[in-house]
C-alpha cells in the first residue's frame, strides 16, 4: 500500500454529502486505510473514520488527502495543504470537476490502483497575494485559481493601475481584473473572454472585467516576476482570492501577486491527459463523428 494514511475531505454542505463519505471511507478501510477526517468535515458530517485533524495535522502526520466534492472544495483545501507537500486527489461529486476528475460512480475501481503507486503526478502553481496599504502589508494568502479585484455593489467602475516588475502597464477603468493561474484559467478567467493555459506553462493570465476601453485585451505574463494593482479610485472595491475569501479595499492599496515557493501536488488515474479533461468539460467534437 502506498497510501496508508489517508485524510478526507468533504463537500458538506450538500445533500447526500454523508452517504457519499461513509461508502469512501469503507472502501478505504477495505484496503487497508486508516482514515482521517477533516476537522470542518468532522464537524459537519459527524464521526466517521478513524479520527479527526484540522489541516496542519494533515500536513504533518498523512500520507494523502482525498477530496470528495467539486472544484470549489478542492480549491478550499488545495491551498492550504499545497504548502504542506501533501498530494491530493479528487472525485467529483460537483459538476465541472476540472481538477475533481475522478467520477464518483467509479472510484473504487480508480482508486484502488492508485493507492498501490500506480497514479500520474502533476504539480501546479500556486500564487502567493498580499495587499499593502501605507507600506505595510495587511493581507496576505495563498489562491490557486485566481486573484480577483472588483468594483463594489454601487453601478460603477473601478480605476486600476497595473506594474509588472515595477514597469507601469496601464491605467485600466473597468468592472475588475482578473489575475489566473493556468489552473484558474478555466474559471472566471474564462467566462470572462481570457484564453485557456496548460497548466505545464509558467505563466499568468491577466484578464479585464468588462473594460471600459474595448482594445484592453487579456495578457498572458511569466510567472516569476511580481504582477501589482493599484486601486485609483472606485466605490468599495474589494479582492477576492479563489472567490473564497476577500477584503475590502481603500484608494492607495495595492495587491502584489506572485508565484508562491509551493506547488500543489495533484494525482491522476494512470493514462489521465489534460486535453481529454478539457475535451469532455467543455463539449468539445459534440456531434462530430471521429
Amino acid at each position: 500500500m502506498r497510501f496508508r494514511r489517508v485524510a478526507l475531505v468533504g463537500k458538506y454542505h450538500a445533500s447526500g454529502s454523508r452517504d457519499a463519505l461513509e461508502r469512501v471511507v469503507h472502501f478505504l478501510h477495505e484496503q487497508g486505510c486508516e482514515v482521517t477526517l477533516e476537522r470542518e468535515t468532522a464537524h459537519h458530517m459527524g464521526p466517521l473514520g478513524d479520527g479527526t485533524l484540522d489541516v496542519a495535522g494533515i500536513g504533518a502526520h498523512c500520507d494523502l488527502a482525498l477530496v470528495v466534492g467539486g472544484d470549489g472544495t478542492m480549491l478550499g483545501i488545495g491551498r492550504q495543504l499545497g504548502p504542506c507537500g501533501v498530494p491530493l486527489i479528487g472525485i467529483n461529486q460537483g459538476r465541472l470537476g476540472f481538477i475533481t476528475d475522478i467520477p464518483f460512480d467509479r472510484f473504487a475501481d480508480i482508486l484502488r490502483p492508485m493507492l498501490r503507486g500506480a497514479y500520474e503526478e502533476e504539480h501546479r502553481a500556486l500564487m502567493r497575494a498580499g495587499v499593502w496599504r501605507d507600506g505595510d502589508c495587511v493581507f496576505q494568502t495563498i489562491a490557486m485559481n485566481d486573484v480577483v479585484v472588483n468594483r463594489g455593489g454601487a453601478p460603477s467602475m473601478v480605476e486600476l493601475r497595473v506594474e509588472v516588475d515595477g514597469h507601469f502597464v496601464a491605467n485600466q477603468r473597468a468592472d475588475g481584473l482578473i489575475i489566473a493561474s493556468p489552473t484558474g484559467s478555466t474559471a472566471y478567467a474564462l467566462s470572462a473572454g481570457g484564453p485557456l493555459i496548460h497548466p505545464a506553462i509558467a505563466g499568468w493570465v491577466m484578464v479585464p472585467i468588462a473594460p471600459h476601453t474595448l482594445s484592453n485585451r487579456p495578457i498572458v505574463l511569466p510567472s516569476d516576476g511580481e504582477i501589482a494593482i493599484e486601486v485609483v479610485a472606485g466605490r468599495e472595491p474589494s479582492a477576492h482570492f479563489d472567490m473564497q475569501t476577500f477584503t475590502s479595499l481603500l484608494p492607495g492599496d495595492r495587491i502584489a501577486v506572485r508565484r508562491s515557493a509551493h506547488t500543489l501536488r495533484l494525482l491522476h488515474p494512470v493514462g489521465w491527459s489534460y486535453f481529454d479533461t478539457l475535451r469532455r468539460k467543455l463539449h468539445w467534437n459534440e456531434g462530430v463523428v471521429a
